[in-house]
């Protein structure tokens, strides 16, 4: 349907708005105020611009579109960029999170606004280029390179112990990686190409899959965060600011889930299936652990990190059935939790930004001084929890549905963590919003402005729409699922074939 790069442009897009703001010269309030005008016309242009991806994606297909592919390193390694249904969502959840998450910044960050914005928008290009990238060194490129804007945003304009939380998040995600460079140097030596698609086509020995697979999975486990390599996540979620939290918790944790959809199982999948109980296992400590580490935080933020780990639990839960119902009940998930989470951080940024404390015991009876507030606290508190009608509720009941038809006892587990999450979300509101309001300081709190609802708007309508009306979003994906499904499976017959034949 289109003749020119529309991945390209998309990616280096956020770039080129960058550019300008680097640019800028004059008064520190002038270049702030400036600064913030371009970063929010280049997202909001950007986000247009793939809209146009979706209206010009043929769902019916699961084929690799907007392909784009050019010499690029050396003889295997080429500047290959192409979507399927599964990219394509998770490129609308990027572009349309960053221009809110800039918004969300408009008031609440004082200093260095021209650095910070040029930092949204290089990791938005990193980002997309991620989802796009059908070439492993350029996935990887990308992969790796959008620690480094984050390291930022954290580092810089954090909270008090910012400097510990930013090395650590650096530390952990540096050392996954490291091993899946080394994996991906043994594919191009033997397979002469590190082109995703076509290193799908061969069939692996079983013995060196489950090497490679290990390697990835160093890096996709700490990405997501699984259990037990996790504990970077709370740390970097409550010394980030408000918007970091938001890509970080929205965008960021998907990357680690797309890789073992992506790489993992189309190239590894007699390794995918032969570590599938060991991924089940750990996803189901994560769902339980994380939800009662949860019930114990006294910080609002790091509650909702603890909460983000568990539901990352249901995605690595629904990923690994193989099964229809279980991915796209993944891919579900992953998609409501990018909106929820996105808007349960703003939520603890609103009410930061006026009394500058995310501690719980400080807060009660906002429903009092903030009723619009405490009506979009709750709907998002609910989504998170899996209310039906939200978008919350469909991918968590269909990765239960895909699990029990694989492993009761995981299925039993999973349910146990979504009982555990209404207790601390519910615990965490009452104690915020409801109640008499005791505290003389909380009187002089004031409810959303304009801005803030033009923040919280869109995130409402997409939880409410995809809670009763899902549809969209699986015809999207459908078709990209069952291809990857179709191939797994004729993989694993290639190998048992191949091993049948090196017996005789």
């Amino acid at each position: 349907m289109f003749d020119w790069p529309l991945l390209s442009i998309l990616t280096i897009l956020p770039t080129v708005g960058a550019v300008f703001i680097f640019v800028i010269r004059g008064e520190d309030e002038l270049v702030a105020r400036n600064a913030r005008n371009v970063a929010l016309w280049t997202s909001l242009i950007t986000f247009v611009l793939s809209l146009v991806l979706w209206i010009g994606f043929d769902t019916s297909t699961a084929a690799y579109q907007f392909e784009e592919s050019r010499p690029w390193i050396a003889d295997g390694i080429t500047y290959h960029m192409g979507i399927d249904g599964i990219s394509l969502m998770f490129i609308l959840l990027t572009t349309l999170l960053t221009p809110l998450a800039i918004l969300a910044s408009w008031e609440s960050i004082k200093v260095r606004m021209r650095e910070y914005m040029i930092a949204f928008l290089i990791m938005e290009t990193l980002m997309i280029g991620v989802f796009s990238a059908l070439d492993m060194v350029l996935f990887y490129l990308f992969f790796e390179a959008g620690l480094i804007p984050m390291f930022l945003i954290i580092g810089i304009w954090g909270s008090d112990n910012r400097v510990y939380a930013t090395f650590k998040f650096f530390l952990f995600t540096l050392t996954g990686s490291v091993l899946m460079l080394l994996a991906i140097l043994w594919l191009y030596f033997q397979a002469g190409t590190t082109d995703i698609p076509q290193l799908a086509a061969i069939g692996f020995d079983p013995m060196w899959q489950r090497w490679l697979w290990i390697a990835f999975f160093a890096a996709f486990a700490v990405k997501i965060p699984m259990w037990p390599v996790h504990t970077w996540l709370p740390d970097a979620h409550v010394q980030a600011p408000t918007a970091g939290s938001v890509i970080l918790a929205a965008v960021l944790l998907k990357i680690g889930a797309y890789g073992f959809l992506r790489i993992s199982i189309p190239i590894l999948p007699d390794a995918s299936a032969y570590f599938t109980p060991l991924i089940f296992w750990m996803s189901a400590i994560a769902v339980v652990y994380a939800s009662l580490v949860a019930l114990m935080q006294e910080d609002m933020k790091k509650l909702v990190a603890y909460s983000s780990i568990a539901h990352m639990g249901f995605v690595t839960i629904g990923i690994f059935t193989f099964t229809t119902t279980g991915i796209e009940g993944a891919l579900m998930v992953m998609l409501s939790h990018g909106l929820v989470s996105a808007a349960l951080f703003l939520c603890v940024g609103v009410i930061y930004d006026r009394h500058h404390t995310r501690l719980i015991d400080k807060y009660g009876g906002l429903v009092h001084r903030m009723p619009a507030y405490a009506a979009v606290f709750l709907l998002f508190t609910l989504a998170n929890v899996g209310l039906p009608g939200t978008s919350g509720f469909v991918g968590e009941f269909l990765v239960l549905v895909g699990v029990f038809q694989v492993n009761t006892w995981i299925a039993f587990f999973a349910t146990t963590g979504i009982i555990l999450s209404a207790a601390y979300a519910l615990w965490m509101y009452r104690r915020v919003i409801m109640g008499a309001l005791t505290k003389e300081e909380l009187r002089y709190m004031f409810d959303l402005n304009p801005r803030e609802v033009a923040v919280f708007a869109p995130l409402v309508f997409l939880v409410l729409l995809f809670g009763v009306w899902p549809q969209p979003l699986l015809d999207v994906f459908s078709a990209s699922v069952a291809n990857l499904l179709n191939e797994h499976q004729l993989a694993l017959g290639l190998t048992e074939a191949k091993s049948m034949f090196a017996a005789r």
